[in-house]
């Protein structure tokens, strides 16, 4: 099947006891059992729920990968990938990465002994020098949070395998729509399914997606014993959201171009970050790995931050919030908002200043988000 009939479809066969079209919500905590050992497939909804094997299924279905598992948010499925290092090991990452991430690799596995190298995100040289005798994994995100820097994954993939090492690709901003990071290489795919995946800002949830059987059992028993898992509405929700991934993600994409296009020319603007511009560094990179470009644009205002304040405050049609990838376009200044649990001294050294905004690009119409944009760059 191509990749929108899967995310109709795949997981997602009518109901066999009355033929619904749409997945069940199963709103239950538990399940009959006729024996000793003897049960239906289910037991226990922590353990198991049939919503949510459908998500799952259809999740692996989209990335390709052969085990998908759904959690109760992205930072849940971060956590569940790293139950698999333990006290003394290592792992380097890109430098450019969400700011709550960061915050788990400083402040929750440093109290456990587990250090954190960075990387520069394109810099394949940089990850190799970075390995240690006790790193265990590699962490990505490609396009990143919030310069939208490329990371090739091939290649960081064939560092990874030559040291016996796990290679995870957080594929949040690109949607398996715009790229497959387990056709690439990597080991294990995660997602923010709250973001691109759901779609329509009422959720929150993750996803997590492999082919190596030891690695999902691993996964598996983490979900299940620490117990972060979704709730059937939210999974619901998520399947519902997703059956429209494909269309949305074309216009997200679209959208983003013709944005990224006109703020590039703006005189208030100093620079603007967005793969699908030539002028983008990594712009080749994104040709060859990614099949679009997507729907996540940054920029680098001209001015202090009290005219960036001026501006969000003018915005009629971008709402200011965090998060993104729903319908509705966000705009979201990442040093106050998503990455603000990141020293200023190492956000500003990796190019995230207090001028920098990140737009998420809806799907609303093009030439209502540029009068939008264009009224509230003006000058005071």
């Amino acid at each position: 099947m191509k990749f929108s009939t899967k995310a109709i479809h795949a997981g997602q066969e009518p109901d066999p006891s009355t033929g619904a079209i749409m997945t069940p919500i199963y709103q239950t905590s538990t399940y009959a059992q006729s024996g000793m050992g003897e049960h239906k497939g289910y037991e226990y909804a922590r353990t198991g729920n049939p919503t949510r094997t459908a998500l799952e299924d259809c999740m692996a279905a989209l990335e390709n990968g052969r085990y998908g598992l759904a959690f109760a948010s992205g930072l849940a499925a971060e956590q569940t990938v790293l139950s698999l290092l333990s006290t003394g090991d290592h792992l380097v990452a890109c430098d450019d990465l969400y700011g709550g991430t960061y915050r788990i690799f400083e402040r929750i596995l440093s109290r456990y002994q587990i250090q954190t190298s960075y990387a520069t995100a394109g810099s394949i040289e940089e990850y190799e020098k970075a390995i240690r005798p006790n790193t265990k994994l590699i962490w990505l995100e490609t396009p990143t949070n919030p310069l939208l820097r490329l990371v090739d994954i091939k290649a960081v993939a064939e560092v990874a395998h030559r040291h016996n090492l796990l290679l995870v690709v957080d594929n949040t901003f690109s949607s398996p729509y715009f790229q497959q990071p387990l056709d690439l290489g990597a080991d294990i795919v995660l997602h923010s399914t709250t973001k691109y995946i759901n779609g329509h800002s009422d959720v929150i949830g993750g996803s997590i997606v492999t082919s190596n059987k030891e690695v999902y059992d691993a996964l598996k028993f983490h979900q299940n014993a620490a117990g972060a898992v979704p709730g059937p509405m939210d999974v619901w929700l998520t399947l519902r959201g997703i059956k429209t991934l494909g269309i949305r993600m074309r216009q997200h994409a679209e959208n983003a171009r013709i944005v990224a296009n006109f703020l590039s020319e703006h005189p208030r603007v100093e620079k603007v970050y967005y793969p699908g511009l030539a002028s983008h560094p990594d712009h080749e990179l994104a040709r060859r790995q990614m099949s679009g470009f997507g729907g996540m644009v940054s920029f680098q205002f001209k001015g202090t931050i009290a005219d960036v304040d001026r501006t969000v405050r003018r915005l009629k049609i971008f709402t200011f919030a965090e998060s993104l990838g729903g319908v509705e376009s966000l705009a979201c200044h990442p040093a106050s908002m998503t990455h603000g649990s990141i020293p200023r001294e190492i956000r500003e050294a990796r190019g995230l200043t207090d001028t920098l905004l990140r737009l998420s690009v809806g799907i609303e119409d093009a030439e209502d988000l540029i009068a939008d944009l264009d009224q509230a760059l003006q000058e005071p």
